[in-house]
């Protein structure tokens, strides 16, 4: 999933959107279980879109907790968060962040 997000603790990433990618997997208890990847995308949207946000961690995080508490029959939740544009004094492709949650955690 691609968004334009206010992301990070820098001046200028508090008023101007930057893109960011989202991998969010979810496992399911059996075969037979429908999950609405709709529902998902729109539960991610609304965590990127809610105000700005400092850290790829807490992205991560929030979407992970969400996606368990979604359906009963999410077992766990892995989700990479990447950040194309950050300043750093080297060559970068992006920053990314990944967080994996079970339903026990």
């Amino acid at each position: 999933m691609r968004f334009q997000a206010l992301i990070g603790i820098l001046p200028h990433e508090r008023t101007i959107a930057q893109p960011i990618e989202i991998d969010l997997r979810v496992r399911v208890s059996d075969d037979d279980v429908v999950i609405d990847y709709r529902a998902l995308y729109d539960l991610v949207a609304s965590i990127v879109s809610s105000a700005p946000i400092d850290y790829l961690e807490q992205i991560a995080r929030n979407v992970a907790d969400r996606a368990l508490a979604h359906s009963p029959r999410i077992h766990s939740a892995r989700v990479a968060v990447r950040k194309p544009h950050v300043a750093l004094p080297g060559p970068l492709a992006y920053a990314e962040v990944v967080v994996e949650r079970t339903a026990d955690d």
